[in-house]
Parts: C-alpha cells; structure tokens; sequence
C-alpha cells in the first residue's frame, strides 16, 4: 500500500502538520526527505530498511556518498538532500547563537558545539569568541590533531584574539573517542591559555569539552 493511501492521520506529512514535528519517528522524518520508497516498500519501510542498515539514523546522515548511495533506493539527489539539510542545521544554530548571549543561553552553545565538533573524526580545538557583553563574535577552529591528540599553541590564540577584538573566549575541543572526560593535558593547557590570555585582560570563560552526546564544562567542575 502506498502512503498516500494510509490514514491522513498516519502519514508522515500530515501528521507533522498537525501533530509537530516530534510526533514523528526517525524513519518517519526520513521519510519525507526521501519522499518517495524503493521497489517494494513505501518511503516509510525504506526509512526503516536504511536506518536499520546503516545503524542509526546519525550514521546514515554521517555516510559519505559512496556508501550512502549504495544503500537501496537512494543516489546521489538524495545525497545532496540530506547533507543540504544538516547544512542548514548547523547555519541556524549559527545565527542563533550570534543572536544570544553566550553565557546565558549555555544549553544553545552546548547544541551549537556539538553539532559542530561531535562527528569530527580528529581532535579539534577552537575557540569561541565574544565581546564585552559576552556576544559571540566569531568560532574559530584552530588546531587539529589525530584522534588522540592536538598541539595547542597560546601565542597563535593570543594573536588571533587581539585581531577579533574578543574581550573573552570559551575554549572547545573534541574528544573523537566519544567519552568527554578531561584529560590531565586538556587541564594543564587549559591554565597556559588562561595564564596568556590572562596578561591582556582577557577571561576564560570556559572549556568545553565534546564527546558523543555529552560536553563537560570546566567551568561547572570550578576548574576556571
């Protein structure tokens, strides 16, 4: 049966309609974007057939083109579809990050840090850069290291902070191993930067640290 022959209450766009959008499943949402199915199964079965394949909907999202279009019923348009989407994710949570306060909206900059930094396959560290009312100005990846490491170097942060103008920085780095945990390392380059940054009058405001699905913050351990 086709899903334009379901209940109205039972397909995916309509149900969105009047329900929201969290009324609806994994495959469900999927399923609107792939809009249409594969020989044999509606767009919904096939949603569920990809997810199940793939092992999560974030894995199927994270596939690169070759492995994703050799999943069934899908080619390179859907490809393009999706990742336009994820795009368009990470660009909203951009603008609306710029629209807050950095410290006062700390689940959004939490969301923002995630979807940038959590499915980096190497270490990455960068910084947050805001003004004297703690509005972001601009997030900047700096370093980039293999999956366990990254070399950080304070004078490259101090430069690039006095040409932002940035009157204080929230560090962020990545742990690709999925556990947020701080290391001793991340510990101690965090008190290099802090003690650089320090001499110009520039606050640390907090290191975040992002695994798979959760950020630790220093500054809630009291380590800042």
């Amino acid at each position: 049966m086709s899903i334009k022959d379901w209940p109205e209450g039972e397909r995916p766009r309509e149900k969105l309609l009047s329900r929201g959008a969290d009324s609806l499943s994994d495959a469900e949402l999927l399923a609107i974007f792939l809009r249409t199915g594969a020989k044999g199964m509606d767009a919904v079965t096939l949603a569920r057939t990809l997810i199940h394949q793939f092992g999560s909907l974030r894995q199927l999202l994270l596939a690169d083109q070759q492995s994703f279009c050799q999943g069934p019923g899908l080619g390179q348009a859907k490809f393009v579809q999706l990742q336009a989407s994820l795009e368009l994710m990470r660009r909203f949570l951009d603008e609306k990050l710029v629209r807050e306060h950095a410290l006062t909206s700390p689940e959004l900059t939490r969301q923002f840090l995630q979807a940038r930094l959590r499915d980096q396959t190497r270490e990455v560290f960068a910084l947050l850069l805001l003004d004297n009312q703690h509005r972001v100005i601009e997030f900047c990846e700096l370093f980039f290291g293999t999956l366990d490491a990254a070399a950080v170097y304070p004078r490259e942060i101090v430069s690039l902070v006095l040409k932002r103008g940035a009157a204080a920085v929230i560090l962020v780095h990545n742990h690709p191993s999925g556990v947020a945990e701080p290391s001793r390392a991340d510990r101690m380059i965090t008190e290099r930067i802090q003690s650089a940054l320090g001499l110009l009058d520039i606050r640390v405001l907090d290191h975040l640290v992002v695994g798979d699905g959760e950020t630790v913050s220093f500054a809630e351990r009291g380590w800042l």
